[in-house]
């Protein structure tokens, strides 16, 4: 019965609240802002408008945004490398996951002498950071799923052994989160799917992780059913502003609560990710039922407690059915063999990985490396458990 709970940070939530940034800056006393953004998004009109807005306000306003999704450390060292050489003071973190963790990232190896590795999320070695160097965040999400703007770590892969990894450290936090849905508006239906499917699995599997924080459990359910209530709205509908902004807090609350822990739908999926450049969210969606189903007699009855909250008939199978009438109404495939090649997969290759993913130990059970073998198996021919 012993935790350590935390939680986030200022959210300014609202449509058009992007305005204010400028405001969030002078809170935080950044006067040489880096904006933190990826290559496909800092050419687009309105974030166009809205770097020309802010930049007229200070005497030096640095853009970085050579990277694209799935970053690499490399990407941060070049951030890093543009911060510190422009003399900024501050991340603006803009954009999807990726551009929010790149951002994070930055902010916090400006300040640090040792490489980003040294600070993955094995037990206490963020204390080697010299957190008084920390540069301050703020955090602008353009998609609703990571929820990496009421994050403490950034998901990086490593290029040289191929491993997303978890950088961490409390500061890592960002300091002020902006929720602003009008800037989630021209998010395409495919990208509404798999980034609201990702925020599903973050609040699904902190629900179910076996550890003590009731606090967490709360706001896991009021995500989940905040997803159910708007997804398919937003997908269908995406100018719906009220789909869209429930779905940024389900988001950031998906971030929240995932303190409590994760599982093996992240297990499975941080490794095709990282060597495949799957979208996460989209591997998240694909193997969600599988690991669900595998898990089930250990979160039957967690499952069955929420089933009225989220108005489904109060049984497993009525939850595992919205699960997969979801993703069908979503256009997301069932198996990971409809969006990859898989017929020579190095699934031992792959189980290894996913083992020593830090999300395995959130596992509702106990699972080894031969189980993430059998839910690769599964997801691959389509086979339920």
């Amino acid at each position: 019965m012993k935790s350590n709970w935390n939680y986030p940070t200022t959210v300014w939530v609202g449509e058009n609240r992007v305005s204010d940034l400028s405001k969030a800056c002078k809170n935080l006393s950044i006067k040489r802002p880096m904006f933190v953004t990826d290559k496909d998004l800092v050419n687009l009109p309105f974030v166009k408008k809205i770097i020309s807005l802010n930049s007229k306000k200070y005497d030096e306003f640095t853009i970085f945004s050579d990277f694209s999704g799935n970053p690499f450390g490399e990407n941060v060292d070049d951030g890093v490398n543009h911060f510190i050489k422009k003399k900024c003071d501050g991340v603006i973190a803009f954009g999807g996951g990726s551009a929010l963790d790149v951002g994070k990232a930055i902010a916090f190896m400006s300040g640090q002498n040792r490489p980003i590795w040294d600070f993955e999320d094995i037990d206490d070695y963020w204390k080697r950071a010299n957190e008084k160097k920390i540069s301050p965040i703020i955090a602008i999400p353009t998609t609703a799923g990571t929820g990496s703007e009421t994050g403490r770590a950034s998901a990086i892969i490593n290029k040289k052994s191929g491993i997303k990894k978890i950088i961490f450290h409390p500061k890592i936090l960002p300091s002020i989160v902006i929720l602003d849905p009008a800037l989630t508006i021209e998010l395409s239906p495919r990208l509404t799917a798999a980034t609201g499917m990702d925020a599903l699995a973050h609040n699904l599997e902190a629900f179910c992780a076996p550890s003590y924080h009731p606090m967490a459990e709360g706001i896991a359910l009021e995500g989940m059913r905040l997803i159910k209530s708007s997804l398919l709205t937003a997908f269908k509908d995406g100018k719906n502003i009220k789909a869209r902004q429930n779905l940024l807090a389900a988001s950031s609350m998906g971030s929240t609560a995932f303190q409590k822990g994760l599982g093996a739908i992240h297990s499975l999926s941080h490794p095709v990710n990282a060597q495949f450049n799957i979208h996460h969210g989209l591997s998240n969606a694909i193997f969600m039922p599988y690991v669900l189903t595998f898990n089930k007699s250990s979160i039957e009855n967690k499952i069955v407690s929420i089933c009225g909250y989220l108005d489904l008939e109060k049984n497993f199978d009525s939850f595992l059915q919205w699960i997969l009438d979801l993703r069908k109404n979503l256009n997301i495939p069932n198996k990971l063999s409809d969006v990859m090649n898989c017929s020579n997969l190095d699934l031992d290759h792959l189980s290894l990985m996913a083992y020593e993913d830090p999300s395995t130990n959130g596992n509702p059970i106990k699972i080894s490396r031969e189980d993430l073998k059998l839910m690769y198996e599964h997801s691959i021919s389509g086979k339920l458990f």
